[in-house]
């Protein structure tokens, strides 16, 4: 067993959100309907993808990969933040705390990785769409999306690794949630490696991650202001335009919540607000955006849900 589930209580107490009776009935209703929600719009563009050849193409096979990183992430956070609304509990298992953590992280990670990879997809298909069908087969999308998950999984592991070999000698959490800066605040040991390993990963995701993101669609946009089509130009402008929309409020938020933990005199109200923001607009959002606003997978959802209407 490690150090850190060896050390101290086996159950830990997280900070809560400190809201009166009505106020946390209120969180509860709407955490719930937010749960709901993402489960439901992420779980429909997955089977829509999975039922139907016609979208078994690399740009959907990648897009395949969101909506199971937004439902991993999410299930990781609600069911944990409900039950605490609902039965007004603050206490966790050190395990349990410690998976939350585990798998939130990877969320975070992941979506950076999969944006990125996607965007670079659009790149390809845009800008170089005669070598399109040879650079995006099948192998090589097999290829890519292992190696995204693969990292994400190594990158984190890693984190975590750094975290269980530490001593724990606290047990109280300043946080609705459990994440690593949290989980850190409990070691009563040297915790400078982590705090460079942390920043370390943060900065290469981020800088790779925003760069290949940035360039591709300024490449995309330069293709689409030489094209001749109004009505390509238009489409593909709309397009990129919500897309980094997305992904900005992602990483607007992402990095907000790291701030937040540097900024002492910060509400703790809004530093909880903050990180639980993370985890809801983004899942929501994601499967519309990248989803339903894709004609192709909007008529796809469209006749599925048809076919369950009327059978027959």
């Amino acid at each position: 067993m490690d150090n850190f589930s060896m050390n101290s209580s086996s159950v830990l107490r997280l900070q809560g959100f400190d809201l009166p009776p009505h106020g946390a009935y209120v969180a509860f209703v709407f955490a719930t309907l937010s749960y709901l929600s993402i489960l439901f719009c992420n779980l429909v563009l997955l089977i829509t993808i999975t039922i139907n050849k016609s979208l078994h193409q690399p740009m959907y096979l990648l897009l395949f990969n969101l909506p199971i990183n937004d439902l991993i992430g999410s299930t990781a956070l609600f069911p944990q933040l409900i039950k605490e609304l609902l039965l007004d509990t603050r206490y966790i298992e050190v395990s349990n705390c410690i998976t939350q953590a585990f798998f939130i992280h990877l969320y975070g990670a992941g979506s950076v990785l999969i944006l990125s990879v996607m965007a670079y997809d659009r790149y390809i298909a845009i800008c170089n769409p005669l070598r399109y069908g040879t650079i995006m087969t099948t192998s090589h999308i097999i290829k890519i999306i292992t190696s995204v998950w693969l990292v994400d999984f190594i990158l984190i592991g890693v984190l975590f690794y750094l975290l269980l070999r530490l001593p724990r000698c606290r047990s109280f959490i300043s946080h609705p949630y459990c994440d690593n800066p949290s989980l850190l605040t409990l070691v009563c040991a040297d915790t400078t490696i982590n705090n460079i390993y942390g920043l370390l990963i943060t900065a290469s995701t981020q800088v790779g991650g925003v760069g290949m993101i940035l360039y591709t669609y300024l490449q995309i946009l330069i293709a689409c202001f030489k094209s001749k089509r109004s009505d390509t130009k238009s489409k593909a402008l709309q397009t990129c335009a919500t897309h980094l929309a997305v992904f900005l409020l992602l990483e607007c938020l992402g990095l907000f919540t790291i701030i937040s933990y540097r900024i002492k005199e910060l509400s703790p109200h809004m530093r909880r607000m903050i990180g639980v923001s993370t985890m809801i607009f983004p899942p929501t959002l994601n499967p519309i955006i990248y989803g339903l606003r894709t004609k192709e997978i909007r008529q796809k959802i469209m006749l599925l849900f048809r076919q369950r209407v009327s059978p027959s």
